[in-house]
């Protein structure tokens, strides 16, 4: 994946460095689904997100960088006007079925999230990650993935991704609520 071109098709001249190290990884290491299941970085020219909205308000403090899980939900960071730096922006989840959810602080919660190696869920309730150990078969590159996120981070994986969701939603979600609905009303 061309960094500039996914720089471009987000409308921003700099990505978080930690989702440019993911992108490096996901190229030179992994491929798209195969480090945390139903997880990879794509360039989305946000169709998917319209279906919310075309306002441009709404699209411009949006940005798609990745799909969440096999169905379709789509990982985007939002910009929340506070003038944080990219790496600082929260993490929302649109579901495929509807529910839109904060559901990680920033990119670096993000990615330790994915050390968990289950597709999110999202309802218009909530947003969470179940993993049936019976059922439970690891990614191909899922070791890896833990590796290179300890490495490059000093990130260990997770046992509980749901704990990290509530903290970003005890952080936002009500204020993205309420900026949301200002473009989504129900």
């Amino acid at each position: 994946m061309d960094i500039q071109a996914f720089k471009e098709n987000l409308g921003i001249s700099e990505l978080p460095a930690a989702l440019e190290k993911l992108i490096l990884f996901q190229e030179e290491q992994s491929d798209f689904e195969c480090y945390s299941q139903g997880f990879g970085i794509l360039i989305d020219d946000k169709s998917g997100i319209k279906s919310w909205s075309e306002e441009e308000a709404f699209l411009a403090r949006l940005y798609p960088f990745a799909q969440a899980n096999g169905s379709g939900s789509v990982y985007a960071f939002w910009n929340d006007g506070s003038a944080k730096e990219p790496e600082d922006l929260p993490i929302v989840v649109f579901g495929d079925e509807g529910g839109v959810h904060v559901v990680a602080n920033n990119v670096l919660v993000l990615m330790q999230m994915l050390s968990f190696d289950s597709e999110i869920s999202v309802d218009f309730d909530e947003a969470y990650f179940y993993k049936d150990e019976d059922d439970y078969e690891e990614s191909e590159d899922h070791q890896t993935y833990k590796n290179w996120l300890k490495k490059e981070f000093n990130l260990d994986p997770v046992e509980d991704p749901d704990t990290l969701i509530q903290k970003a939603q005890e952080n936002y979600q009500e204020y993205f609520e309420q900026w949301f609905k200002q473009y989504c009303a129900d």
